[in-house]
């Protein structure tokens, strides 16, 4: 029988999935390429959707974030305050997402980490998820968000910048 635990985590070995496609193996040129000047790079794209799933993700879990504890700030040294996830980013900030530390395979590493660390968090969920689903996590929206419904909002977002990155690669891969 399928849980919703195992469709959680079909989901996000999905987004792991395309992102390694989108992502994996490209250059510092082809990374940061912007189809329009105002448009987002596979380097961003692939940064935010999993600065938004660790930092989300491990909030839910009470766990400290791969970016963090992973080293991963450090390598990409980028020049944004350590909680920053890339929302609200201006097309300069997006351009930022560059340099030494964002390489496809950095990108696609700490992707991996995060992936990790969901699918760790989502098979601790495995007894009595359910019930543990349906825990308020913010009371700021009308209604209040539960545990099941910012999964569903990080897989419905990571898979958009996903996609985005993917046809992005397709114009210059």
């Amino acid at each position: 029988m399928t849980t919703t635990i195992d469709l959680l985590e079909d989901a996000f070995t999905r987004i792991r999935d395309t992102v390694r496609r989108a992502a994996g193996e490209l250059t510092d040129v082809q990374l940061t390429a912007r189809v329009a000047p105002e448009a987002n790079t596979i380097a961003w794209l692939v940064w935010h959707l999993t600065r938004v799933q660790d930092d989300h993700v491990a909030e839910l879990a009470g766990t400290p974030q791969q970016w963090e504890s992973g080293g991963w700030r450090e390598r990409f040294a980028l020049p944004f305050a350590a909680d920053a996830t890339g929302y609200g980013h201006s097309s300069e900030e997006v351009g930022q997402v560059a340099g030494a530390g964002v390489t496809s395979e950095s990108l696609v590493g700490y992707h991996e980490a995060v992936y990790a660390a969901t699918v760790a968090f989502l098979r601790s969920l495995a007894t009595g998820a359910e019930a543990r689903l349906d825990t308020v996590v913010d009371e700021n929206w009308t209604p209040p968000v539960t545990m099941a419904v910012r999964l569903v909002s990080v897989v419905s977002d990571d898979l958009q910048h996903a996609g985005q990155a993917a046809f992005v690669r397709g114009l210059v891969a």
